[in-house]
C-alpha cells in the first residue's frame, strides 16, 4: 500500500514510526508549516517534519488544504490509504479521494470523548478508563467507522502528559495492527453507536483552567490532573496567578471554602467544601515551576 501520513506533534511520531518499521510504504508526509517558536523566535520544523526527514520521507507543507496545488501534488502521488493522527480537519476533497479511505487515530473509546482533547477531558472528568480507536474518516468529525479499540486504563497518578505518553505507544500499536488488517483485505467496520452518556471533549479554554474552590476536592485534584503539564490550572493567591501541576488532596468537612494556608513555611493547603487540596508543584507568575516548598520560601 503507498500511504500518505499526516501528523503534526509528538503524539504523531509514534506512529509515523511504527508504520515504518512495520515494512509499510509513506510516500510522503502532509505537517504544519515551519513556525517561529521560542524566546528567539527562530523558525521550528514540527517532530513529524523531523522525523520524516529522518527518513527520507518527502515532507508536504500546505497553508491552505483546499488549494488546487495541493490536490494536484496528493493526485501525482497516488496514494491507496492515508493515515491522519493529531492533524487538523481536512476537507472531504482531501479524505474522500484515496481509494482505500483515510484512516484516523483517536485518543478515546469512540463515540466518547469525541473533540480535541480526548486526553485531558477524560481526567478531569474522573474517569478510571479511557482508550484508544482507529477508525476511517467521513463528513462529521470523529465520525466515521471503527476499524479497531483498545481500552487503557486511568491510574490514579496519572496526569494529562503521563496518559498522553501511553496512548502514543499503545495508539502506534494500534495503527500498525490496523493496517495489517487492511492490507490482508479485512476492511469489516462497525459503526458508531452513540449514548447520551457519551461525554464530548472541546478544546481547553483558559475559563477551564481556573480553580472553582466551591467543588469537591476529588474534582479539583482531577482538574489538575487533567491540565498537567499543559496547559495548566491556577488558581489566585496574593493577587498574582499561582499554576499548580501536582499535588494531593484529603478529604475532611472545612467551614469555608478558598481559605490558603502556609503550614512551617512547608506545606500550602487550599480548602474546598469536603477537604483540603495540598499543591506540591506550581509555578508562580513570570516564575519558573518549583517545589511548593520553594514557592513558600520566597514569600514567607
Amino acid at each position: 500500500m503507498r500511504i500518505i501520513f499526516y501528523g503534526t506533534p509528538e503524539f504523531a511520531v509514534a506512529s509515523l514510526e511504527k508504520i515504518i518499521s512495520s515494512g509499510f510504504k509513506v510516500i510522503a508526509v502532509v505537517t504544519a508549516p515551519d513556525k517561529n517558536a521560542g524566546r528567539g523566535m527562530h523558525l521550528q520544523q514540527s517532530a513529524i517534519k523531523i522525523c520524516a526527514l529522518a527518513h527520507n520521507i518527502p515532507v508536504l507543507q500546505p497553508t491552505n488544504l483546499k488549494s488546487p496545488g495541493f490536490l494536484e501534488e496528493l493526485n501525482q502521488l497516488k496514494p491507496d490509504l492515508q493515515v491522519i493522527i493529531a492533524f487538523r480537519m481536512l476537507p472531504e476533497s482531501v479524505w474522500n479521494f484515496p481509494p482505500m479511505g483515510t484512516m484516523n487515530l483517536h485518543a478515546s473509546l469512540l463515540p466518547n470523548y469525541r473533540g480535541a482533547a480526548p486526553i485531558n477531558r477524560a481526567i478531569m472528568n474522573g474517569e478510571s478508563q479511557t482508550g484508544i480507536t482507529t477508525f476511517f474518516l467521513k463528513h462529521a468529525i470523529d465520525t466515521g467507522n471503527i476499524l479497531l479499540q483498545q481500552k487503557v486504563d486511568i491510574l490514579p497518578d496519572d496526569d494529562a502528559g503521563t496518559l498522553h505518553d501511553r496512548l502514543m505507544i499503545r495508539g502506534a500499536d494500534l495503527v500498525a495492527e490496523s493496517l495489517f488488517k487492511i492490507k490482508a483485505g479485512n476492511t469489516a467496520t462497525a459503526p458508531q453507536i452513540e449514548s447520551q452518556d457519551h461525554c464530548h471533549a472541546p478544546k481547553i479554554f483558559t475559563a477551564d483552567c481556573e480553580i472553582n474552590w466551591n467543588r469537591k476536592v476529588s474534582e479539583i485534584s482531577n482538574q489538575v490532573r487533567g491540565l498537567s503539564p499543559y496547559p495548566g490550572a491556577f488558581t489566585n493567591y496574593l493577587n498574582r496567578t499561582l499554576k499548580i501541576y501536582k499535588g494531593y488532596f484529603e478529604n475532611e468537612l472545612t467551614t469555608e471554602s478558598g481559605i490558603f494556608e502556609i503550614i512551617s513555611h512547608k506545606k500550602l493547603r487550599i480548602s474546598s467544601p469536603d477537604g483540603w487540596y495540598y499543591p506540591e508543584i506550581v509555578q508562580p507568575e513570570g516564575k519558573r515551576r518549583m517545589p511548593v516548598q520553594d514557592f513558600l520560601n520566597g514569600i514567607k
